[in-house]
This record gives structure tokens, C-alpha cells and sequence, in this order.
């Protein structure tokens, strides 16, 4: 019995490795992803191996979690042991560790233990947005494709495939014209007319497939012109003619059409027509004759009318004209109401002042006829009593240089008449004579009298709103507005702020106005979060700034409306004003305009330069860009893009990606540039640019893609996707701005409001006065969203004139009546007296009412 016991005891050790070895892993665990709420198996066999525990991210896991079991190798005669454990999702995600959740196995023996290798378990994904979509493009033959796909993040990483018309896109080992590389991108370097068609990006993994947007790609053949034919036969009129055909090739795929004539004539030569052309030659000098003669004939009948017609008058006219070099003396009665010519056409001046007014008169031909027709010389001119320019009467007409008299300069210091003649100024001058001088770049300047107006600097986000009957009825005042660009460190000497803002000064210094005017200034501010103490600051001198107010408080000499891009300020005093920021935290944050631009190298013809450009957020400081873009011939790549920058210190990086290897080169240690926190910080005083100067290694190669990425050290990032042709004449050019420039400045009386006068005066009058039901002017103003620092407009004489004027600011891009008929609408659901007076007071003025709502 004790030999059986022995021998038994021998042969469990030898099954379990006593004979001297240790475990050996027959199998380890493996890496494992948890798809939605499914937990996984890891799972683990060694031999000999008298137990094996599993232990996660460094702690044993209970032996109850455990599932084993035990087999016999037939071979050796080993015992195999398998273990098994399950790792649910909520493990995972309750695991907050250095490194991702972890499990290995331990395997004990006779001899000592084993550790296998150590299995990651993850939990998987796949986003739903696709981090850049391919983009559609037009291409010409044999030109190059490029379509950009980054699919969307994902564990573990999306596999991409290409669609074209939703079929699979293969790429066969010998098609060399066809490549996918490594960052997904689909390049095709010579495009064929099979290539056209729609292209779709898939991405997938063991969670989910995803689909990108479609990108349309077009290969399009530019036209070309084939053989001319053979000249035709001569015809009766002694001309031939020959065709072409634009067939070599044939333009496709909307392509370009042959530049150029399909049929040509020509005279015929080589004795032909002999006959035919002494012929016409004989009826051409016939027919000259005939009318020089006529001609003669009418010259001597003009001098002599011409004469007797001088000799009623004597010739002391004449020669008192030419001495006093074209300058003219009339008499006549001025207006006691300044300019009303300059205002509003209609109103009757007051003809019991007498004076002499001089002035040049020098027109074309065309405008003294059109003068002497109307008798405009013959009218009465008043005395354009401008303040802030000067008391002197000046009535300047700008016509053609050449027409002013020897020895005098035109002055252009003269009013915009062409703009504020009203109904006489439509043929007063022709469309090719200019009325003013080009104004200087960020300044605008124009007239305003008792019916106000708006003054805008073109392309800016600043503009000026005068409101009607702000000035006088007896006045009419010359205003301005121009933009300071100002260097942040002259905001305060040891503080955080910066300019937000550009520096605007409006006047003249002078001005005398009964309501305030509201002026619109575009910032860069980033107001969403309440990260910012923002202030609108004035200018008193040298570098020194005064505060005027904080948006954010209560105040009853100014007021400011802060929205998202713009703020709308009621100021009363003239002089220089800027919005100026503060930040709270790092969190403060503020837009930058993204762009790249470029242009060939003029000293290198393989050469070409990227640059970028990153600015405040506002359209003056983009068009300090594009102006300066423009006189360097650069072109805009890709539609700008804003970007937040934050407080928090850090720098900002620019890169260029992706550039293609074998076709381009660029300058080595120049592909990543950075720009410290302190220069984009306190960016507004001039833009900040960085360029890439790249390479191409031969004059065949016209197409550039690569894409600019923009990010701030441990922020977000922005890409500048370029693809662009290289070449001059096959250029594509992205407009500057989304709107074509404008250039109108000014506009006077009813143009310029969005509110009809008649309902604007109906309205004041109706909310000013306190009713029984409440419905003042603290409601109206509560309606419109604007009841913030209603201590500003209880000073006011009339707080619904002045409620007005700011919605007009408010609202001058979109021209929304609905948001006021709406508000008023609302405000008259409760029936009172006043409300009827606003209503039902005539049946003309009922009908303007229901207009506007």
C-alpha cells in the first residue's frame, strides 16, 4: 500500500512539472476591445501548472472571478490548466490609471511561477464626424487630384476606403497613376475623363462604419481650336473668307471655349476684283466731296448767326469773359436755412439776403448743355453755410482736368454734390466725371443736416448713425470718421488690457447735436463666457486714455450694447474711442481671422509663396491684409477662418502638411514657425504674417496642395487647406471678402433709417408719456431686448427717439421689421387708449402701420 501511495504521489508530480520545469504558457491573453456594454473574455493555458490567477492593472483578481479547467496533455501526460476571467465596461471606465486597463496571468508550479504577457483592454469607438471631408474640385485633364480625408477619432483606429459612385475603389499594384498614401488622401497625379464622378470616404472599425460627405470631382478639357480651312472663292463685295473649328479638341465637362474667331474675311488679292474696287473707290471721293461741301456751307450760316446774335449784347461781354478767366459774377438772395439744397430739395428758401458768389465754371460739353437747358445758371444759390469746415460759400463742380482754367488747381475740399443734389443731381453730370476725389484709405466724410443720416467707413464693421433731428434745422454740420490703429501698450502702462478693437474718432470737435448718435465698432472679443471686463476708453491725449464706461455697468452719459461681434455705443461728445478687454482668467479668449495667401516667387520661376496671416477678428483688420495682398499680386487660397486664442499663455505654431515629397521641396527648418503669446496677444497694431517659400522641380508641374495647421500650444487647431494652381493664366480667384466691396460712405434722410419717419414720430410720441397700462417707454425698450442701463435713457428728452435709434444701429445689416412689429404687436395685445392712438388714428396712417408690421 505504501508503494501505491509513492507511486501515485510520483506520477502527480511528474503530470503537475516536478520533474523540473516551469509553467510554460500555452496561450496568453490578447489585447481586447469592449464594443457598447459587452464584456470580454481574457483567457490563459499553461502546462504544468498547479494554478494560475490573474491579476489587473497591479491587484490580484478574486479566485470567485475565475473560471478554470484541467486536461491532460496525451502526449506528455502534463496536466493543462485553462483560466478564464470576464472585464466588464464599467471596470474599464472605472479605472483611472496612468496607462490603459491591463490584465496578465500568473502561473504557479512546483518549481516557481510564470508571468505571461500583459493584455490591454479598451473600450471602443467611433465618432460620428469625419475630422476633414474630402472636397469637390474641377480639375483639367491630366491635371492633378488630390482629395483629403481624416476620418473621424476612433479606438481602435478607423480603417479608410474609397468610394467612387458607390463602388469600392481598387488600387492595383501597376496603376501608378492612382495612390492612396498613408494619410488616407486619394491622389490621382494625371487626371483622365473616367476619373469625374462622385468620391466618398468610408471609414470603419469593429464599432461602426462612417460615411464622409461627397466630393464631386469634375475633369473637364479646355477647348481647342483645329485647322483653318481653305480660303473661299471670291465673292461680288471682293471678299473671302475661311473657317475653324473648335474640335482639337473638343471642349467637355465645362471646359473653356476656344478663345478667338471661328470665321475670318479678308480682301481679296492678286489682281481680283479690279473693277469692283475702282468702282467704290470712285463713289467713296464722290461722296467725300458732297460732304465737304455741305459741310462749308453750314460753317458760313453758324458764323454769321453766331455774329448777329453778339452783336445784340456788344462785345463787352465777350471780352470781360475772357479776362476774368472762365469765373462769372451772379447776384443773388442766400437761404437763412443753410444749404437746404444739401438737405431736402424741397424746402423754399428765404430770398431776403443778397450777395456775390464766385466761382470757377468749367464743364464739358455735354454738362453746359445740360445746364443751360435746365437754366441751372440762371438759379439763385445759396449760401452753403457748413459748420465745422468753413463760413466761406464754395459750391465745387469736379470735372475732367483739362477743363479747369490755366494756372487753377482743383479744390477738392468741396461736399459730395453728386450725392446730395437730390432730384436735379441725376443729369447734372455724365457717369464717367467724377464728383468727388478718392477718399483716404479708413476715413469717410459726408454732410448731415435736421433729416441725419449714416456714415460708414467701407469694409470695416464701423459705421455712424445720425439720428433725424439730432442736428438743428438751421444747421448742417460736415462730420468724419476715421480709424487710429493704436499699439496695445499704450492702453495702460502696467495693466492686462489690450485694444479689442480698432480706435475710432468721430466729429468735428464742435459738433452740437439734440440726440445722441449711435456709433457701431467691430471687436474681437470672445463675449460668450463672462471671461472678460471690457471698457470703452477716450482718447485725451498723447498716449493717455480716459474710461468712459464698463459694459457691464449702469451709467447715464454713454451706453453700450456688447453682441458677439459688434458693440453699439450712444455717445454725445466727439473725440477718439476704442473697446479695451481685460481678462478674468485664462479662459478670456479672442477670435483671430486665419488666411493664406500666395503668389510666385518673382526671382525664381519654379518658386512659390505661401504666406499666413493671423489677425483680430474684425473686417478692418482683415482688409489691411487684402489691401496689403493686393498691391503685391498675392492671392487668396482658402476662405479665411477664425480661430479662439486664449489667455492661458501659450504660444501659437503654424506648420505646413503634407506637402508632396516628390514633387515639391521647401526650405529646410521653415515648416513649423511659432509666434509668441505677447505678439498674438497684442496683435492689433500690425498683422502677423509667416511665410513658406516651396520649390517645384519641374515647369510641368502646376498644381500645389498641401494644408496650414494652426494651433495653439495645448489648444485647438485649425487647417488652411490649399490646392491652387501655380500657373498665372490657370488661376482661380477666391474673392477677398463674401461681399464685393463696397465703397458707398454715406447715406442722408429716409435712405438711411430701416423705421418710415411717420412711424418712428408715431411710436416716440405714443411710449414717452406713462399710461395706465404701463405702456411707456421702459416696456418698449424691454420688448426690443434692450432694457439694460434704462438709467441712460430716463435722462434722455425723448427715451423712445433715442430706444430707436439704437435698434436702427442694432439692426442696419439685416433690416429686420419683423423683430419691432413684433415687440409692438406684443405690446398691444393689452387694449389702452395709447394703444389705439398708435393704431387707428386715420386710415392713412393705419395702412403705414400694417406695412410695417
Amino acid at each position: 500500500a505504501d508503494r501505491e501511495a509513492g507511486r501515485g504521489k510520483e506520477k502527480e508530480a511528474l503530470q503537475h512539472g516536478q520533474s523540473g520545469t516551469l509553467p510554460h504558457f500555452l496561450e496568453e491573453p490578447v489585447d481586447a476591445y469592449i464594443v457598447k456594454s459587452n464584456p470580454i473574455k481574457l483567457r490563459c493555458q499553461a502546462r504544468p501548472a498547479l494554478q494560475i490567477f490573474f491579476k489587473c492593472n497591479g491587484e490580484w483578481v478574486h479566485q470567485s472571478q475565475h473560471m478554470s479547467r484541467e486536461h491532460t496533455d496525451l502526449t506528455t501526460g502534463l496536466k493543462i490548466r485553462e483560466v478564464m476571467i470576464n472585464v466588464s465596461r464599467q471596470q474599464v471606465e472605472d479605472f483611472h490609471g496612468p496607462e490603459d486597463y491591463w490584465c496578465l496571468c500568473v502561473a504557479w508550479s512546483h518549481l516557481g511561477t510564470s508571468k505571461s504577457r500583459k493584455a490591454t483592454v479598451r473600450i471602443a469607438y467611433l465618432r460620428k464626424n469625419f475630422e476633414q471631408d474630402p472636397q469637390g474640385t474641377e480639375v483639367p485633364l491630366n491635371g492633378m487630384i488630390v482629395l483629403h480625408c481624416r476620418p473621424p477619432e476612433g479606438v481602435p483606429v478607423a480603417e479608410v476606403e474609397w468610394l467612387k459612385n458607390e463602388e469600392s475603389l481598387s488600387f492595383d499594384d501597376d496603376d501608378d497613376v492612382i495612390d492612396k498614401r498613408g494619410d488616407h488622401n486619394l491622389i490621382i497625379s494625371e487626371a483622365r475623363l473616367s476619373d469625374s464622378g462622385n468620391y466618398t470616404c468610408v471609414a470603419s472599425n469593429i464599432v461602426a462604419k462612417r460615411r464622409s460627405a461627397t466630393a464631386t470631382v469634375i475633369v473637364y478639357v479646355d477647348g481647342g481650336w483645329g485647322e483653318w480651312s481653305e480660303w473661299s472663292v471670291c465673292s461680288l463685295d471682293c471678299e473671302r473668307q475661311r473657317s475653324r473649328e473648335c474640335t482639337a479638341p473638343e471642349p467637355k465637362h465645362g471646359g473653356r471655349l476656344c478663345d478667338g474667331v471661328a470665321l475670318a474675311t479678308d480682301n481679296c488679292t492678286g489682281g481680283l476684283c479690279t473693277q469692283s474696287v475702282e468702282n467704290s473707290s470712285d463713289v467713296a471721293l464722290y461722296s467725300g466731296l458732297a460732304a465737304g461741301v455741305v459741310t462749308v456751307v453750314l460753317l458760313i450760316i453758324a458764323v454769321t448767326l453766331y455774329r448777329r446774335s453778339q452783336s445784340e449784347y456788344g462785345v463787352d461781354v465777350i471780352d470781360s469773359s475772357a479776362l476774368t478767366g472762365g469765373f462769372q459774377s451772379f447776384s443773388f438772395k442766400t437761404s437763412r436755412q443753410a444749404n437746404p439744397l444739401l438737405i431736402n430739395s424741397s424746402m423754399q428758401p428765404d430770398l431776403t439776403v443778397s450777395r456775390t458768389y464766385t466761382s470757377p465754371m468749367c464743364f464739358q460739353d455735354s454738362i453746359d448743355k445740360e445746364l443751360m437747358a435746365e437754366h441751372s445758371l440762371l438759379d439763385p444759390l445759396p449760401d452753403l453755410k457748413v459748420k465745422g469746415v468753413t463760413e466761406r460759400a464754395e459750391y465745387h463742380v469736379m470735372s475732367h482736368p483739362q477743363t479747369f482754367p490755366r494756372g487753377l488747381a482743383p479744390d477738392y475740399r468741396g461736399v459730395a454734390v453728386g450725392t446730395t443734389l437730390g432730384r436735379r443731381s441725376k443729369n447734372l453730370f455724365s457717369p464717367h466725371v467724377s464728383l468727388t476725389p478718392r477718399l483716404p484709405l479708413h476715413r469717410a466724410t459726408a454732410v448731415f443736416g435736421h433729416a441725419g443720416g449714416r456714415l460708414m467707413v467701407p469694409n470695416t464693421g464701423i459705421s455712424l448713425l445720425v439720428p433725424h433731428g439730432g442736428i438743428a434745422e438751421d444747421t448742417t454740420w460736415e462730420m468724419y470718421m476715421s480709424i487710429n490703429q493704436e499699439d496695445s501698450s499704450a492702453v495702460s502702462e502696467d495693466g492686462p488690457e489690450i485694444f479689442l478693437s480698432p480706435a475710432v474718432a468721430y466729429g468735428p470737435p464742435g459738433l452740437d447735436l439734440s440726440y445722441p448718435i449711435a456709433m457701431t465698432i467691430a471687436h474681437c472679443a470672445e463675449v460668450a463666457a463672462d471671461n472678460w471686463t471690457i471698457r470703452l476708453k477716450r482718447h485725451i491725449q498723447d498716449n493717455k486714455w480716459e474710461e468712459v464706461m464698463s459694459v457691464d455697468e449702469e451709467s447715464i452719459s454713454c451706453y453700450c450694447l456688447l453682441e458677439a461681434q459688434k458693440c453699439h455705443v450712444l455717445l454725445e461728445h466727439p473725440g477718439r474711442y476704442a473697446l479695451v478687454g481685460e481678462p478674468l482668467n485664462q479662459e478670456a479668449a479672442k477670435r483671430l481671422r486665419l488666411a493664406v495667401f500666395g503668389s510666385p516667387d518673382a526671382g525664381n520661376s519654379l518658386g512659390f509663396t505661401l504666406r499666413v496671416y493671423c489677425v483680430d477678428d474684425t473686417p478692418h483688420a482683415f482688409q489691411e491684409v487684402a489691401v496689403g495682398e493686393r498691391s503685391r499680386g498675392g492671392r487668396l487660397l482658402e476662405e479665411p477662418k477664425m480661430m479662439l486664442f486664449k489667455a492661458n499663455t501659450f504660444s501659437l505654431q503654424v506648420s505646413i502638411q503634407d506637402v508632396p515629397q516628390l514633387l515639391w521641396s521647401i526650405k529646410p527648418f521653415t515648416t513649423c514657425q511659432e509666434f509668441s503669446f505677447s505678439q498674438v496677444w497684442a496683435s492689433n497694431q500690425r498683422p502677423l504674417q509667416c511665410a513658406f517659400t516651396l520649390e517645384r522641380y519641374s515647369h510641368s508641374l502646376s498644381q500645389l496642395s498641401c494644408k496650414i495647421s494652426i494651433r495653439q500650444v495645448t489648444g485647438k487647431e485649425q487647417i488652411l487647406q490649399v490646392y491652387t494652381s501655380v500657373v498665372e493664366n490657370e488661376k482661380e480667384v477666391v474673392p477677398f471678402f463674401t461681399q464685393s466691396d463696397c465703397t458707398i460712405t454715406s447715406q442722408t434722410g429716409s435712405r438711411a433709417f430701416k423705421i418710415p419717419l411717420s412711424i418712428r414720430q408715431r411710436i416716440s410720441a405714443t411710449f414717452d408719456t406713462a399710461n395706465a397700462n404701463g405702456k411707456d417707454w421702459q416696456l418698449l425698450a424691454q420688448k426690443l431686448h434692450i432694457d439694460r442701463n434704462l438709467c441712460y435713457f430716463a435722462c434722455q428728452e425723448s427715451p423712445s427717439s433715442v430706444i430707436l435709434t439704437l435698434w436702427e444701429a442694432q439692426h442696419q445689416d439685416s433690416g429686420d421689421l419683423d423683430s419691432l412689429a413684433s415687440a409692438l404687436e406684443e405690446i398691444g395685445k393689452v387694449h389702452s387708449p395709447r394703444a389705439a392712438t398708435l393704431s387707428c388714428s386715420t386710415e392713412e396712417q393705419d395702412s403705414e402701420f400694417t406695412k410695417l408690421a
